[in-house]
């Protein structure tokens, strides 16, 4: 397997990449909150609570970020959806059901998680690592 290299984009992957720690070190620092999604988004759905305004602004920055991206860019981030409608309400599902399985998300787990020296964060991480490669190699490999 080759490098695309007309795709291959480390400075702002490495951007991106600062910009997260960034954002779960001041969440962190300024309310004592992990930068989890699954527990921002879980928090907004609890309904035994009013809604705290740091997670609607924190999912809105989600959904804002890659629009303004595109639009001061001059185009889409990225290419449309690879898969059919079907198979992306499944693989949500399932991504639900492994956040509430693994007691967190990738980014819970392994930006925030890790940044706490965290061993179940260190574990899940791994896990998250291990599954993710075997699935891509299998579909690679066999699909």
């Amino acid at each position: 397997m080759t490098i695309d290299w007309a795709a291959f984009t480390p400075w702002s992957s490495l951007a991106g990449g600062a910009l997260v720690g960034l954002a779960a070190a001041l969440l962190l620092l300024a309310s004592g909150r992990v930068a989890g999604i699954t527990g921002i988004l879980a928090g907004v759905f609890a309904g035994d609570r009013p809604i705290e305004s740091w997670r609607l602004s924190f999912l809105a920055g989600l959904v804002l970020a890659p629009v303004l991206v595109a639009f001061i860019g001059g185009g889409p981030v990225g290419g449309g959806p690879a898969a059919s409608p079907f198979v992306l309400v499944l693989a949500g599902l399932l991504v639900g059901v492994g956040t509430r399985v693994g007691g967190g998300c990738t980014s819970g787990h392994g930006v925030c998680g890790l940044a706490r020296f965290s061993p179940r964060s260190l574990v899940a991480t791994l896990v998250f690592l291990w599954v993710g490669a075997l699935v891509a190699s299998l579909s690679r490999h066999l699909v």
